[in-house]
């Protein structure tokens, strides 16, 4: 029995260590886009990455060893089934099997967003089967095939009866006027389900698109919810973990602290105004990256790729994600959440807040150090970037729990161990 036992955990070490490698390699991630050379070579890089774990575990625990050749058969049945799998889902996808049939009205911008991230995203599992139109057909011709477009609202429920269709989605940029309630009213008796376009959108790409939609939406619409239960855990987590962390990250911060001081005149730390949860303003603290002087002409700015005001020591801890470890002291006074809205600047928050509609939605819950716009959105510093991440933070805000920050603080740990996205 004990034998058994053992066998178990050592077989659970090698799943685990693959597995991780296997993920950080985006290996889990399918695309259309991919090519054979390149997963091949994501397929190596894996492999190697697990066996030189591997190798450190049994050298510092032999017992762990579970057997000479048996690692060697797991690589062979391993690449088969990866290769086996991808070619498989490769052909499920091109026969669009397993998929939900829909229909949908509209043919203006809100249409053209929701066919751009499906045609972007074939693995979403949508086949939408004919576009319903009110006259407009070029605009979405780009995006759908000219024979699958009908004109007209008359026989919505026909047409989708005639497709077997699961859904028909409403995505009609306009609606007064034009909006055909009796015919879907018919489909909606009739047994077929009715979506609309905005939260279909919002199902199938991760963010609101917070341009079209209006204040009822937002108000009828499902989420928002912050129980008690949800902010007291995360509140306790963040208290428990910064805590532990500014412990472990001592030595590392001390060793920083005095390379920023040999590198450059300045303070070693550096402190900013931020805007909170509530509006409320406070001190966000990071290890120095730039000249002491960075805005002394320009005034606040945001930051720039290959920042020349970026010191040499800098630019290795923001590629490293050192600059932020002062953050925990943040997190464990209560300021900010290891998951949230990045905080942003007074300065920068007055003008966003009155050009980018439900901006100030975003400060309902603490920012973080992390967060869904950071791990969906590359690195972005203009007023079109914030409305993108503003579009991920809503959605973040709308279906907040303890799941989705475990998803966001995992999916950060890649990126972070990857080196990806840092400025």
């Amino acid at each position: 029995m004990l034998m058994m036992k053992d066998i178990w955990i050592k077989v659970l070490v090698i799943a685990l260590v693959t597995q991780l490698s296997l993920y950080f390699n985006d290996l889990y991630e399918f695309k259309t886009s991919d090519r054979t050379l390149e997963v091949a070579s994501r397929l190596v890089q894996a492999i190697g990455i697990t066996s030189i774990v591997l190798a450190i575990l049994y050298y510092v625990w032999p017992e762990l060893i579970i057997g000479r050749w048996i690692f060697f058969g797991s690589v062979l049945v391993l690449v088969g089934f990866l290769v086996s799998w991808r070619i498989l889902y490769s052909a499920v996808i091109r026969k669009k099997m397993f998929t939900e049939k829909a229909i949908m009205l509209g043919d203006g911008q809100l249409a053209m967003d929701i066919l751009k991230e499906v045609n972007e995203s074939p693995d979403l599992s949508y086949d939408i089967r004919a576009l319903v139109t009110n006259g407009n057909r070029q605009a979405v011709e780009k995006f759908f095939g000219a024979s699958r477009i009908i004109n007209g609202f008359d026989h919505i429920c026909d047409l989708a009866e005639e497709e077997k269709v699961d859904s028909i989605i409403v995505a009609l940029d306009e609606k007064r006027g034009i909006f055909p309630y009796r015919q879907l009213l018919n489909c909606k008796v009739r047994g077929i389900n009715v979506i609309d376009g905005e939260s279909f959108y919002e199902r199938i790409s991760g963010r609101l698109l917070v341009e079209r939609i209006n204040p009822s939406w937002l108000i009828f619409s499902e989420g928002f919810r912050k129980s008690r239960f949800v902010r007291i855990s995360k509140r306790v987590v963040d208290f428990l973990t910064a805590g532990l962390l500014l412990i472990v990250f001592a030595p590392i911060g001390l060793v920083t602290a005095i390379a920023i001081k040999l590198d450059s005149p300045g303070p070693v730390l550096f402190s900013q105004d931020r805007v909170g949860q509530d509006g409320k303003v406070f001190k966000i603290y990071k290890f120095r990256s730039m000249r002491a002087d960075a805005e002394k002409l320009t005034g606040p700015v945001w930051a720039m790729e290959d920042d020349p005001r970026i010191t040499r020591v800098g630019r290795i801890i923001r590629k490293l994600r050192i600059d932020e470890v002062p953050q925990l002291w943040n997190v464990f006074k209560g300021d900010m959440s290891f998951v949230g809205p990045r905080p942003e600047r007074p300065f920068f928050v007055e003008q966003l807040k009155k050009k980018i509609p439900y901006y100030n939605e975003r400060f309902t819950v603490k920012p973080g150090v992390t967060g869904w716009a950071q791990v969906k959105y590359p690195y972005g510093a203009s007023e079109k970037d914030a409305l993108e991440k503003l579009k991920y933070d809503l959605y973040y805000i709308k279906n907040m729990s303890i799941f989705m920050d475990l998803l966001v603080i995992f999916q950060t740990t890649k990126i972070v161990l990857l080196g990806r996205g840092a400025r």
